[in-house]
């Protein structure tokens, strides 16, 4: 029967001297034994001191020794005395066994095939829905998607034209309606041409409404010697500022108004004559003497039967000809009984002047004179009394500034009637 490892009386490799090893016999009891069974301990070589040789002499452990290959085991399939594993008894008649993995290993788990790709792209393919498994549960309609829901807890998103945003920061759809300044340009161009062509269409189905617009105030000028109140036409009093010799302010008052009348035995021969062309409808006249009645003056307006052509032909033959200057066509005075202006007559003129307008068919004129009923020798138009340096005695007496001065503003009384109506039928 063969010895087990560590029982007693065993031998033991020991070291000599010479480095080899030799077997001793260690006696019983188990205390210097190297059997690894219970109640035995390790032997370990004995050392003195000053003896390093034997310190030498013994080698180390092998490293199968400190780190054994194999797995401990506990149990009744454990080494007895240190040997190897033994292969556990069965009883008879049972089946071999297989060996078992006591220790839990995690295992590797198999790769998964790689996703599809989309064609062309590195975006893997949605995988198809795997339908559940067991019976199909029936179909309802959600409530939350239903258009007749009464109270739905989602808000409804619908999708709508893209739009975008003009200069003003006005949300406008992409391409869709046009801007709002082609659409204000083409309303404002449709108005225009509108607007064009319906004044075109009216002046040509009225005429010319601007030339019967003039001639209407030149007809309604000529109607003005039986339309308008003669102290319209013939201010009582008239303010003339700066009106007489240096600057003077004049101041004249009304003393007497003719009758209308023809013009009949109204001028001389030769001044008659001169305004023959344009015919006579209507002679106003009155007579006016300044704040000191010392000078009298005669103002006379002739209405004509002549239209404007005919009118702005006189005014330029007066211009041109120098008509209004000419001594033999010096107007007569009216010299009303009774006033200061009895004893003004013919021999008493001494300055005049005569304005043919063209915007009505009225010539203005006005003569003056002395009111103590002074003779005058040699008379003076206005145009030449008025001016500086004069000296004849019309001019520095300043009747030249009171024929003019009277003249300018009955001419302005009239001028501000026109178109303006005064009287209205009763």
């Amino acid at each position: 029967m063969p010895r087990r490892t560590g029982e007693a009386g065993a031998a033991a490799p020991t070291a000599g001297r010479d480095g080899r090893r030799s077997s001793s016999t260690a006696p019983d009891g188990g205390r210097d034994g190297d059997a690894t069974g219970p109640g035995t301990r390790t032997r370990y070589p004995r050392f003195r001191l000053g003896d390093s040789r034997s310190a030498d002499a013994a080698p180390p452990p092998s490293p199968s020794a400190r780190f054994p290959d194999a797995a401990p085991t506990v149990g009744r399939d454990a080494p007895r005395g240190g040997g190897a594993a033994q292969a556990p008894s069965r009883r008879p008649g049972a089946p071999a066994q297989t060996p078992t993995e006591t220790t839990a290993r995690l295992r590797p788990i198999p790769a998964a095939p790689e996703a599809e790709t989309a064609a062309g792209t590195d975006v893997p393919a949605p995988r198809a829905a795997v339908p559940p498994s067991g019976p199909a549960a029936p179909r309802t309609p959600d409530p939350a998607l239903s258009w007749s829901t009464p109270h739905d807890p989602r808000p409804l998103v619908s999708f709508g034209e893209p739009e975008g945003y003009d200069g003003l920061a006005r949300p406008r759809p992409l391409g869709g309606r046009p801007r709002p300044q082609a659409v204000a340009a083409a309303v404002c161009l449709v108005l225009g041409v509108g607007l064009l062509t319906g004044a075109v269409t009216g002046s040509w189905l009225a005429g010319d409404s601007g030339d019967d617009g003039a001639r209407s105030a030149y007809t309604e000028a000529g109607d003005l010697w039986h339309s308008v109140p003669v102290d319209q036409l013939f201010p009582p009093t008239l303010l003339g500022k700066g009106a007489g010799p240096g600057g003077a302010d004049r101041t004249w008052t009304r003393v007497a108004v003719a009758p209308d009348a023809d013009c009949a035995g109204a001028f001389d021969r030769l001044l008659a004559k001169a305004l023959d062309p344009v015919g006579c409808s209507r002679l106003l006249r009155a007579t006016y003497t300044d704040a000191t009645q010392n000078y009298v003056t005669t103002v006379g307006l002739l209405f004509t039967k002549a239209d404007a052509a005919a009118m702005t032909a006189l005014a330029d033959r007066f211009e041109k000809q120098g008509l209004g200057r000419r001594e033999d066509l010096m107007p007569l005075p009216y010299a009303a009984k009774d006033t200061v202006a009895a004893g003004f007559g013919a021999p008493q003129r001494a300055s005049w002047t005569v304005s043919v307008l063209t915007d009505a068919p009225v010539v203005v004129y006005a003569v003056s004179g002395w009111a103590d009923g002074r003779t005058v020798d040699e008379p003076e138009p206005a145009e030449e009394a008025v001016e500086s340096g004069a000296a004849s005695a019309p001019a520095q007496a300043g009747l030249g500034h009171e024929a003019k001065g009277l003249a300018d503003r009955v001419e302005r009384a009239l001028r501000k009637n026109i178109g303006t109506p005064t009287e209205h039928p009763s």
